[in-house]
């Protein structure tokens, strides 16, 4: 069951998917400092499918473009089998929103307000309405 964004201090278990490996560590940081799971960070597209399967996730913060593979291609793969919450992050997010319109992204670099209010956009999307 995926986390009511309304609730207050919801608390997430999140899979990262960044190559940069000071990045995803440096956001790894981030979420947990935000009271949030980190289940795994991931630097490709098979280990990101690989971890979505194993942890089901409550969200997923991805990078779009991968070293070994992509996000998007990551994510879309991950849908095919169920649903999870998806923040996209990338230097160019229109890039992401061409491929997959009402995506929910961020730009790099971003701090940690636009962090919080993007998480609560992707679970918002992924929430019906009451």
């Amino acid at each position: 069951m995926t986390p009511d964004p309304r609730e207050p201090n919801t608390k997430l278990r999140v899979l990262v998917v960044e190559d940069d490996a000071l990045l995803g560590l440096t956001l790894g940081d981030l979420l947990a400092g935000m009271g949030h799971t980190v289940c795994a960070i991931e630097a490709t597209q098979v280990g990101a499918v690989a971890a979505a399967a194993r942890h089901e996730p409550d969200l997923m913060i991805v990078d779009s473009r991968l070293g070994t593979g992509s996000g998007v291609a990551a994510v879309e793969e991950i849908e095919r089998t169920g649903f999870i919450p998806c923040l996209f992050v990338s230097g160019d997010t229109s890039a992401i929103r061409s491929q997959r319109p009402g995506a929910v992204t961020i730009q790099k670099p971003f701090r940690e307000s636009d962090l919080v209010v993007a998480i609560e956009r992707a679970l918002a999307a992924a929430t019906p309405l009451a």
